[in-house]
């Protein structure tokens, strides 16, 4: 189909937005207030883009109009592509220029190895800004209006491409007070303790045993979906958890968390930067990309 004749089936804006409306509200006179219009002109443009498309998407029921099957599913749709719209737009106004990058991070990351150096990246690309969004695990970069983002694990994101950025290291630590309380001193000896885990990381404490020469039946304790949490839990004196020791140096410096046993062990996974392929000749993300790298391997984890 060309683009010609697929614009026949591209509704305007102002039609697509009362559609959104009332399909949100499930009232036309609610959508007219939110959109400052009439009930009329609300209706209107309904049945206009109903026309247009030769659907029918509301079943009119009294004063309710109530989504048909189809009108739901193209509801949905519309309500994504109204808000990347939206977006775009907010990220055009902010950044006229243009240069505008859109980076998901993983959370403790972000805030403790990238954040501190971004400034020297913004004042290397004063052209470029970058808005950070946290995402746990990889996503499908054709339903998300994100450029890059950073992955911790093997290399491999499908849709995307992946540079290698640094490995790590990590060390079971826990209180001071706690580990005076087991008196642990060999590997075998946490398994009698309270053990932390990290729900992106399901299997990262067996591999520390399996690793340390430690038999064992199975592995439980309590769960936490970011660093931060675990290692606060950890300093509380909630139990062992398995922390990567670049990212909690200050911990670490400040005694606020000690090493359970002087094991540290280097992952199987990798830190990468992760990116569609048609995004890879995209100014802001190859001036990104050749940053990161260079900072990574300046300052490396590992």
């Amino acid at each position: 189909m060309t683009m010609l004749a697929s614009r026949r089936f591209l509704p305007s804006i102002s039609h697509l937005a009362a559609f959104e409306a009332v399909a949100r509200t499930g009232s036309v006179t609610a959508a007219a207030r939110e959109l400052d219009l009439t009930q009329s002109a609300v209706s209107r443009q309904v049945s206009a883009l109903e026309e247009q498309l030769g659907v029918e998407l509301f079943l009119r029921e009294r004063q309710t109009m109530r989504l048909t099957l189809a009108g739901d599913g193209y509801a949905r749709e519309i309500r994504e592509a109204l808000r990347r719209i939206s977006s775009a737009s907010l990220n055009l106004r902010a950044n006229p220029h243009g240069g505008t990058l859109n980076l998901a991070i993983l959370p403790t990351f972000g805030t403790r190895w990238l954040a501190p150096r971004l400034g020297r990246f913004l004042a290397a690309n004063p052209g470029v800004t970058i808005n950070l969004v946290t995402r746990l695990s990889p996503f499908d970069f054709r339903l998300d209006s994100i450029d890059a983002a950073i992955h911790f694990g093997h290399p491999h994101w499908p849709g995307a491409e992946l540079v290698f950025l640094m490995s790590e290291r990590t060390v079971p630590a826990c209180s001071p007070d706690f580990l005076k309380q087991y008196a642990i001193s060999r590997p075998e000896d946490l398994l009698a303790v309270p053990l932390l885990h990290l729900t992106t990381r399901p299997d990262a404490w067996e591999q520390w045993f399996a690793g340390n020469g430690v038999s064992f039946e199975s592995v439980h304790g309590m769960l936490f979906d970011q660093f931060a949490t675990a290692a606060q839990a950890a300093a509380a004196g909630l139990g062992v958890a398995l922390l990567p020791t670049f990212l909690m140096r200050e911990e670490l410096r400040r005694g606020d968390l000690v090493a359970a046993v002087d094991r540290e062990m280097e992952s199987r996974e990798r830190y990468y930067l992760a990116f569609p392929s048609e995004r890879a000749d995209y100014a802001p993300l190859t001036a990104f990309r050749d940053w990161i790298v260079a900072e990574a391997a300046a300052n490396p984890a590992a």
